[in-house]
């Protein structure tokens, strides 16, 4: 493992200065940036031991391969990574666990923005697979406004293997296929349940869509044919959360 991460934007600092200020070791501010937001984050970050350091916006910008930074960047400590055994302890922890699996969404900004929407939902955790997936990089950090920090993201050896070890814990997966036959709106979405969307363009894995106890598809009524991964994930986590009540 790393024995460092780079994370930046104002809401992924904020988000680790409020929940785990000590994996912060050093930070870099853009000179001039005068506003409350910057001033929170240096102050905290000063208070819990970390050096601050105020840099030209070049220095950030190559820092980030000229990623959005907002003018702070920080060099922190590996955040915890979840296995197949968080997995269980979470499903276990919970009386009607409500889990994402994202099959193979490599795009980071879709899968920041699928934490992002599952923070919101309530989902317990994220799974995605080790392979074929985006990981917890700064750009998904950031687009996650935080929720990276608050969802657990676990990461997976065997995909399929995971959905059958959910569904002896009596976990209902539901999965997302243009040519089911049944819409989200006409299925009943409640108790302990997984949501499988996969990925852009390509759809479910077979092994993945095999394992699903259910497909269910969004009616799309215009001239498109999909939507964007991390929409799709949004309109169907709200139907579940609207079912479960």
């Amino acid at each position: 493992m790393a024995q460092q991460e780079w994370l930046y934007g104002i809401h992924a600092l904020e988000s680790v200065i409020q929940r785990e200020p000590e994996r912060l070791i050093e930070l870099f501010v853009l000179k001039g940036r005068d506003d409350k937001s910057i001033h929170g984050i240096v102050s905290q970050a000063r208070k819990f031991g970390a050096s601050v350091q105020f840099c030209q916006r070049k220095t950030l910008d190559d820092k980030t391969d000229g990623g959005q930074h907002q003018g702070v960047l920080a060099k922190v400590k590996p955040a915890k990574q979840y296995n197949e055994n968080d997995l269980a302890a979470i499903v276990e922890s919970s009386t009607t666990p409500f889990l994402l699996i994202l099959d193979g969404v490599t795009d980071p900004h879709n899968l920041g923005a699928c934490l992002r929407t599952a923070d919101a939902a309530g989902v317990d955790a994220v799974v995605v697979p080790k392979d074929k997936s985006a990981a917890l990089t700064p750009v998904v950090r950031k687009v996650a406004c935080g929720a990276a920090d608050v969802v657990p993201l676990v990461q997976v050896t065997n995909l399929a293997r995971t959905l059958r070890d959910l569904q002896d814990a009596g976990v209902w997966i539901i999965g997302t296929a243009g040519e089911a036959e049944n819409n989200i709106y006409d299925c009943k979405l409640v108790g302990p349940m997984a949501l499988v969307m996969g990925a852009e363009g390509k759809g479910m894995r077979r092994l993945t869509r095999e394992h699903c106890d259910e497909l269910i598809k969004l009616p799309m009524a215009g001239s498109v044919s999909s939507l964007n991964v991390s929409v799709a994930t949004g309109v169907c986590l709200y139907e579940i959360v609207r079912q479960r009540g």
